[in-house]
């Protein structure tokens, strides 16, 4: 943890949490590492149950961006990290900005993912609040390089790997998604504002059994919000969908509770593994 991460002595360290199960994967790991924990929820997103994990939780409503600055000042907050999603059907529907969303809005040349939340973090570092990277405090959660579960790959699914993630950089540089499903060298499903389980499903009715799933970040990734994440969930979407393997890249994936993860996937017969930075594969030798 360094300078910028490390919250100034007694004060807690805050969380602005969307849905899933990396905000009490965030949470743990900073109470493991003697931080205090202060909590901005999602109505409607974030589990209820994470109130139980954190010092104190504040509920707001997608768009309520002045409300959340304040409750983390109020709980002596000088810096938080974003750690879960927000869907992005139900934003583009349900958000209710105030005042402080509508001058970040103001800003804006485009809604796009990326701009859109950088927009908001410099909104809070305006506000005596930095945005901080939850990498630095899940270090042993993200996935390493190689097999981490399962049989090795064929030949085919490899090349079907390498596709994939060389498509998947290009929907990432255009700031679509992060996720690519094929199969025999055809891309069934690209990652758009449904999600990644969405994308999966929809690649498993058009393909059928023995799709591949490749999930990386984006060029260019902000470590600070919307790293890619895979858990047990995202399995038993593969395994309703007929998905054999699911690559993601090594550094920069979060694996939620990766020991079931991984147990899971041995269990289902799924190959799971850490795809290198490149847009390569890793040759077989090292898929170990």
């Amino acid at each position: 943890m360094d300078a910028r991460t490390a919250p100034k002595a007694g004060r807690p360290i805050g969380l602005i949490a969307g849905s899933g199960r990396l905000p009490f994967l965030f949470a743990s790991a900073a109470r493991e590492q003697g931080l205090r924990v202060v909590a901005v929820a999602h109505r409607g997103e974030t589990d209820p149950s994470l109130e139980g994990e954190v010092e104190s939780l504040t509920w707001v409503r997608l768009g309520q961006v002045d409300r959340m600055v304040r409750a983390l000042k109020e709980a002596g907050a000088d810096r938080a990290v974003m750690a879960g999603g927000i869907r992005r059907a139900r934003a583009i529907a349900e958000a209710r900005p105030d005042l402080g969303a509508l001058r970040i809005l103001s800003k804006l040349r485009s809604l796009r993912d990326d701009g859109l939340l950088r927009a908001v973090a410099a909104h809070f570092e305006e506000s005596g609040i930095a945005i901080v990277a939850p990498t630095a405090f899940l270090a042993r959660a993200l996935a390493p390089e190689g097999l981490l579960a399962g049989p090795p790959l064929t030949k085919a699914q490899r090349a079907d790997v390498s596709l994939g993630a060389e498509v998947a950089r290009a929907l990432g540089r255009a700031d679509v998604g992060q996720t690519v499903v094929l199969r025999a060298g055809h891309v069934l499903a690209l990652e758009a504002v449904e999600g990644t389980d969405e994308t999966i499903r929809r690649g498993g009715r058009l393909g059928g059994a023995g799709s591949v799933v490749v999930k990386v970040s984006k060029p260019g990734q902000d470590g600070r919000f919307d790293l890619p994440a895979v858990g047990p969930s995202t399995l038993e979407v593969m395994r309703e969908a007929g998905a054999r393997v699911l690559a993601v890249e090594a550094g920069t994936t979060i694996l939620l509770d990766g020991e079931a993860l991984i147990e899971g996937a041995s269990r289902l017969g799924i190959s799971l593994f850490g795809l290198h930075g490149r847009p390569e594969v890793p040759q077989e030798g090292r898929l170990r």
